[in-house]
């Protein structure tokens, strides 16, 4: 059996990952694709922690770029991710996984407040702690959730989850000769302008030492292989 190669993960599924081949909305062949993967590898001891978001949904920038108030248009793209979140907490209980789902928006009826130790303690006792709400600000990507959540309950990694097999020079499917990248630095990523995280939580990934694996989530049992160490995708370090 396959060691894991992490004690504890923080997960990125982009909303445009849970939508599959549909365009929009959820796929639920997706999410049970992607529940059957966790079930899987939390058999290694893996603390998993997820982050989604929410653009098969809304998208907070595009909705005010057709003139929606920004902010307001930002809320509106938190809330969708936690429509994704409570959809993917439902595949993972089918799975029988053990999940919590913590907000950065107060709605408790629905979920926990995201508290730092208390996402520490069920990670502690087996669960997998859905993040949603983004930050709980405008402005602010789920992106940058991610490394600021993982810098907040020491993960080892951001392990980003997307359409494609890991960064390239530009855009693979637009430009057929963009050349994949294996490792990356984080100061490469910001020079270049290389669409893996934005600008903020690439620098707070810099600052803190946190590495980023970027993989492709469309390959059954890739969830598996990068948490186990497999050297799939793209890292970004140093």
């Amino acid at each position: 059996m396959k060691k894991a190669a992490f004690k504890r993960v923080v997960l990125k599924l982009s909303g445009e990952a849970l939508q599959g081949r549909l365009g929009s909305g959820i796929d639920y062949d997706v999410i049970a694709s992607i529940a059957r993967q966790i079930k899987e590898v939390k058999s290694l001891g893996i603390e998993i922690t997820i982050v989604i978001g929410g653009g098969n949904i809304f998208r907070g920038i595009a909705g005010s770029s057709r003139g929606i108030d920004r902010v307001s248009a930002d809320y509106m793209g938190m809330l969708a991710t936690v429509i994704n979140g409570l959809a993917l907490q439902g595949a993972l209980e089918s799975a029988g996984v053990f999940t919590r789902v913590q907000t950065a928006i107060a709605m408790e009826e629905l979920a926990e407040p995201y508290i730092r130790r208390r996402a520490i303690r069920h990670l502690e006792k087996g669960r997998v702690v859905i993040f949603v709400g983004g930050t709980g600000n405008p402005y602010f990507t789920t992106d940058t959730t991610a490394a600021l959540r993982a810098i907040e309950i020491g993960a080892d990694v951001i392990l980003k989850a997307t359409k494609v097999d890991g960064v390239y020079s530009s855009d693979p499917v637009k430009n057929k000769k963009a050349r994949k990248y294996d490792t990356l630095r984080y100061i490469d990523v910001l020079k270049k302008g290389l669409k893996v995280m934005d600008a903020t939580a690439t620098s707070l990934c810099m600052d803190n030492k946190l590495p980023i694996i970027v993989f492709n989530l469309q390959k059954e049992g890739n969830i598996k292989r990068v948490m186990t160490g497999e050297k799939i995708g793209t890292i970004i370090k140093g």
